[in-house]
């Protein structure tokens, strides 16, 4: 164990970080399981570190009902995740992986999509509060991979793309769905749509529908997205969007 509360401990791993800065050339950092020592702790490494950019794992379990599934408000959830970024400097660069809207999109691609659309009518994750301070994921190297802790429904991986890929927020690409699974071409298309129309960490969602087998959003009024076995949406794609990418339950305009 560490005391990171140890005046020489802060002032080592200070002086460490500022070494992988100035001599190795990182520029960001991931705080590890970032609930095992305060925010507080975490600011004084961020101060005198002053990263570009910074991660933090805050993993606790979301809400759940009777039925053993998420509850539809996850508020106290994401209230955890906004909380460690305010007290570490919300004007800083700090950020938390949103690990609200992985646990609720675990869980809505399987037939119950009307849980992305929050009890306020927004994205019922982090996103849906702090954009831009919520670094989206499908999988990582804990949840999925050889540990399998939390896994994203296998054969919907790509669901789970065309959301955080199409959304606010920071999406964070798996090295192993990028590499090993074959999906890099797929992924590689959502990324171009990304870039191309220039979807941001704060891009304005509208969300269109949110039923048990249809999830319809549009973004920044430049790019929509489908998500669901539900095929006939012409009725709800304005005039003038082209599909752009599409897969298993997924499309994008």
């Amino acid at each position: 164990d560490i005391d990171h509360l140890n005046l020489r401990v802060q002032k080592e791993l200070v002086e460490w970080l500022n070494w992988l800065k100035a001599d190795i050339g990182f520029d960001g950092w991931r705080f590890d399981f970032a609930k095992g020592y305060s925010a507080d702790v975490a600011k004084i490494y961020m101060d005198r570190s002053e990263p570009s950019f910074a991660v933090a794992e805050i993993w606790t379990s979301l809400a759940y009902g009777g039925d053993g599934k998420p509850n539809l408000n996850q508020d106290q959830h994401r209230q955890e995740l906004v909380n460690w970024v305010d007290k570490v400097g919300g004007k800083g660069p700090a950020t938390t992986f949103d690990l609200t809207t992985k646990g609720i999109l675990n869980v809505a691609v399987e037939g119950e999509l009307w849980r992305l659309r929050g009890t306020d009518g927004k994205a019922p994750g982090m996103i849906g509060w702090w954009p831009a301070k919520a670094v989206t994921f499908v999988d990582n190297h804990d949840t999925g991979s050889t540990q399998h802790m939390w896994p994203f429904p296998s054969d919907r991986v790509m669901q789970g793309y065309a959301y955080i890929l199409t959304h606010p927020g920071t999406p964070c690409i798996f090295y192993d769905h990028f590499f090993d699974w074959g999906l890099k071409e797929e992924i590689d298309r959502l990324v171009s749509v990304r870039t191309r129309h220039g979807i941001h960490s704060e891009s304005k969602l509208q969300i269109i529908e949110a039923d048990a087998d249809l999830y319809l959003a549009e973004i920044d009024g430049k790019v929509i997205v489908k998500l669901g076995p539900r095929y006939d949406v012409g009725n709800l794609i304005p005039g003038g969007f082209k599909v752009a990418a599409h897969g298993n339950d997924y499309a994008v305009w």
